[in-house]
């Protein structure tokens, strides 16, 4: 497959999700509970990547998620994920989590972290990215 058909592919499985942060999915310091964020941010990763491949995939790992900012209770909150590199069987998806406050314009990266998939088939066996 031509580079700039990879790139192509790229630009248009980018995904962005919009939530709030409702009291159920808070800490008891009334800010995103990590173990929601990392939830959601799989999810995005999933979804940025089989958009990209169109193929069954499953998580291998996480990396370095960097949780820079506490998000609190009643944030609209952006789950952003982008495919930043593929490889044979896996490729990789970035996904940045941006806080913007409710009642006005002031919006911050407030976590970010790398997920690995891997194209599997009805087995569970790995199978290549691009055909």
């Amino acid at each position: 497959m031509k580079q700039e058909d990879i790139e192509k592919r790229i630009e248009e499985s980018k995904t962005s999700v919009f939530k709030v942060v409702f009291p159920g999915t808070t800490n008891h310091y009334n800010t995103l509970f990590g173990g929601v964020a990392m939830q959601n941010m799989d999810e995005i990763a999933f979804i940025a990547g089989t958009r990209f491949c169109r193929k069954n995939l499953v998580t291998v790992s996480s990396s370095q998620i960097d949780f820079n900012k506490a998000i609190p209770a009643d944030t609209i909150v952006e789950f952003y994920g982008e495919v930043i590199e593929v490889g044979n069987t896996s490729l990789k998806v970035k996904v940045e989590v941006f806080k913007e406050n409710m009642y006005d314009r002031h919006r911050t990266k407030s976590i970010e972290g790398v997920f690995t998939m891997v194209a599997v088939d009805e087995n569970k066996k790995p199978v290549k990215i691009l055909d």
